[in-house]
């Protein structure tokens, strides 16, 4: 969309094709985050951030993978796409004041202002067109779909003990309800929710014609360049022409099970992995590009984006991965392996935890809490109190032990080394340090720990009863796509530039070299090389 918005804002008319049912795909779904380096949002707020400071972040974290070039562009185009989309579209923009970099304790990490929300929206602005935008996922949502974020949550846990919190949450809920009974869904749109549905205003306000249940089945090519491509509606193949170009953005290819093993060693090697990714998204424009010359699909330091996930069985009976994000890092919280050893430090972010995972040659992992985190924050997808959680233990998603031992029995590892593992972690918990692996050391890993917990926010002695959720490999995107140049074109095997393709998103190879800097490394560079890619295209126009 983003791309379109943007080519169409240059004059160029514009076709957007969707494979799936309803738009917005993995970033519907998503955070909604954009990590944009000294962006004009927090230089406004009296931020201070560096070109400098940020490329040194990025080359420190992808050392061999390192892309100069792409990263240059995304550093000096990153603030303008932002001042672009708020000058020309729907799409509004919030910084967080203090929101660490993942890696916060290396060189040139920031401690806030480079991750950018979508401001809440509005979803009845969509008017009929918010029937076809993609729900979000059950496990951000409250109530049957209600969308709540940080601003939310003191007065949820407040309910029952202050007025003022009594009456938001009262009429949070009556507003959510009116909504389910006239919309059929939540329009309190928040996260990616909002980003998507910013972007799609936009979309119709300018009269884009957006195709859905339209999937690509081949490129057109004529004397080297791209003209056209091939598609599949409603079982009819169409053939359509494309006078400027064709913008492959289509998630890459985290549902292709062959894919999957071919690129990632866990699977190969007969782990299970679970993707957070929607079910449309194979590879299938990857595979067309390389038939057209494209070069293959390029190694990073990771072929995803990792997430750890536990699964969850739904009402009909469908097995859905929940996220882990923050749960590991609270205090009362362990991650072992099969084994009962910790193998991590549990408050790194979810893609360095996956890394960890992989790195250990983990087919799974355990996440062990006790009872008094499991009230006060909840553990995978079971929610904190007063919600029950009787359901989880009966359905053997939560696994339970009065006593350490019972629980190692529960869940299959060696009592004596988890009983040892335990021992020597609350021994130190209790004076709020980690010699083994440094939970809480570092700003990012205290923001997401326990803000009233001290001497460590992200430590505390483990005491019985116990409970502990089964961590599995997933991700949130592929990492490695197809090569791409600072326009955005995609590049042959001899390294030139298709003429007539374009890429970007979760299709392009990951400019990051497959390292995760901070909340929005995907959506970030997406946006920025969306606009880089509209631009061009735009701008080949008026040369011609």
């Amino acid at each position: 969309m983003a791309a379109a918005i943007t080519a169409s804002l240059g004059g160029l008319d514009v076709l957007i094709i969707e494979k799936a049912s309803q738009y917005g795909g993995t970033s519907a779904i998503s955070g909604g985050a954009s990590w944009i380096p000294n962006n004009p949002k927090m230089r406004a707020a009296g931020m201070q951030d560096s070109y400098d400071s940020a490329y040194i972040y990025i080359e420190t974290l992808a050392g061999e993978y390192f892309k100069p070039e792409l990263i240059q562009t995304f550093l000096e185009k990153g603030p303008e796409m932002v001042s672009f989309f708020e000058s020309n579209t729907e799409l509004r923009f919030q910084h967080r004041d203090y929101s660490p970099d993942y890696q916060s304790d290396k060189p040139g990490a920031a401690t806030g202002g480079r991750t950018l929300d979508a401001a809440l929206y509005d979803g009845r602005e969509l008017k009929s067109h918010l029937a076809d935008l993609c729900p979000p996922l059950g496990d951000i949502t409250l109530f049957n779909g209600l969308m709540v974020n940080h601003d939310d949550f003191p007065h949820l846990f407040n309910v029952t003990r202050s007025i003022k919190s009594f009456w938001y949450v009262t009429r949070l809920l009556g507003n959510h309800i009116v909504s389910l009974l006239r919309y059929g869904r939540g329009t309190r749109l928040l996260f990616g929710q909002a980003l998507v549905a910013r972007l799609a205003k936009t979309v119709f306000d300018r009269e884009i014609p957006l195709k859905l249940n339209t999937g690509l089945t081949d490129l057109i090519e004529e004397d080297g360049a791209v003209t056209g491509l091939v598609v599949e509606h409603q079982g009819q193949e169409m053939r359509l022409g494309a006078r400027r170009g064709v913008v492959l953005a289509s998630g890459g290819f985290s549902q292709s099970a062959e894919k999957r093993a071919a690129r990632m060693p866990h699977v190969g090697g007969g782990a299970e992995h679970h993707t957070l990714v929607r079910s449309a998204n194979i590879g299938e424009a990857q595979d067309a590009a390389v038939k057209v010359g494209a070069k293959d699909i390029s190694v990073s330091a990771n072929a995803a984006f990792w997430m750890p996930v536990t699964l969850v069985t739904d009402g009909d009976e469908t097995v859905v991965p929940h996220t882990n994000l923050i749960d590991r890092a609270k205090p009362g919280v362990i991650a072992v392996n099969e084994e009962g050893l910790r193998f991590t430090n549990e408050a790194i972010s979810y893609h360095n935890f996956g890394e960890a995972m992989i790195a250990n040659g983990l087919k799974h992992a355990w996440l062990i809490c006790d009872q008094t985190m499991l009230k006060k924050f909840g553990l995978g997808a079971v929610r904190p109190a007063p919600i029950p959680y009787k359901k989880h233990l009966a359905s053997g998603y939560l696994k339970h032990g009065e006593t350490i031992a019972a629980l190692a029995s529960e869940i299959g590892v060696p009592a004596n080394q988890l009983s040892e593992t335990l021992e020597g972690f609350n021994a130190d918990a209790a004076h709020g340090i980690d010699r083994e692996f440094g939970k809480g050391s570092t700003a990012y890993q205290r923001l997401m720990g326990d803000p009233g917990h001290q001497p460590n926010e992200c430590l505390r002695p483990l005491e019985g009863p116990f409970y502990a959720v089964k961590l599995q490999h997933g991700d949130i995107g592929t990492a490695c796509g197809l090569t791409a140049n600072i326009h955005g074109q995609v590049l042959s095997e001899r390294g030139l530039p298709i003429e007539g393709l374009y890429t970007c998103g979760n299709e392009m190879d990951s400019i990051m070299g497959g390292v995760y800097p901070g909340g929005g490394t995907t959506l970030g560079p997406g946006l920025t090389f969306a606009y880089i890619v509209g631009k061009h295209a735009a701008e080949q126009k008026s040369k011609q």
